[in-house]
């Protein structure tokens, strides 16, 4: 797999980053979570995942043709907002050692592959009742 670098929120330590894939997926790399009180409220299948990502991260998918990255709509992959604000997002942990090879990754991080589409929809507008639950 092929990722192409969209941008990253960086502060010294930390490095969430987003990539666009050659498989019409996005790369999310994040924080692992592993705050008890966070993981008691989900359910994570074998295979899958849970990192944390500020909300910012996604405005860099205005560099992948899209005109806002600002989300609108908070559902899967999103599976919590926390009290500061940061995403938790669930999917596919990544082993693809091609794309591995393309990022630099701090232990204490990892990352998962969300088909487009379910980022695409994350940027409209949601007319329902928001079912996302507060950490």
């Amino acid at each position: 797999m092929r990722l192409r670098f969209l941008g990253k929120n960086s502060t010294p330590g930390d490095s969430p980053t987003l990539y666009a894939s050659d498989q019409n997926s996005y790369v999310v790399q994040g924080w692992k979570v592993y705050a008890n009180d966070l993981l008691a409220q989900l359910d994570v299948p074998e295979g899958q995942t849970i990192i944390e990502v500020p909300p910012e991260l996604f405005e860099h998918l205005t560099k992948d043709g899209h005109p806002s990255g600002k989300i609108k709509t908070f559902a899967a992959p999103i599976m919590l907002v926390t009290g500061q604000g940061t995403c938790i997002l669930q999917g596919p942990e990544m082993h693809d050692p091609e794309a591995l090879s393309q990022m630099r990754m701090p232990d204490y991080e990892t990352c998962i592959e969300v088909p487009k589409s379910s980022i695409m929809a994350l940027l409209e507008e949601h007319r329902g009742p928001d079912h996302v639950r507060p950490a």
